[in-house]
């Protein structure tokens, strides 16, 4: 009885690692921001091309959101904070949020 109980002791179990979860960052549109300062945003927190952070901004203003990217939580997280960091010095009220993808 003994014998079994030391062998199951010593079977090796590796830990589950899981990827992080991705996150949403979607950009909102409101009636004040402008289109020029939604694409400096997108360039300077989201590191997008002109070209892309153009259609997006487009997106913002057509359709009243538009998605940036997918980030892991802690990233997704701190973009959005200096989103409304940059809006907020800029006397924009400019909002993103973040969702599960």
């Amino acid at each position: 009885m003994e014998n079994k109980l030391l062998n199951k002791s010593k079977e090796k179990t590796t830990p589950k690692i899981r990827e992080p979860g991705e996150f949403r960052v979607i950009l909102l549109n409101d009636n004040y921001t402008t289109m020029d300062f939604v694409i400096e945003v997108l360039m300077a927190i989201f590191h997008k091309n002109f070209e892309d952070a153009s259609k997006i901004m487009l997106d913002v203003h057509k359709k009243g959101k538009g998605i940036v990217g997918l980030y892991p939580w802690d990233i997704a997280a701190t973009k959005v904070e200096q989103v409304h960091s940059a809006a907020k010095e800029n006397e924009f009220p400019l909002r993103c949020i973040v969702e599960p993808a």
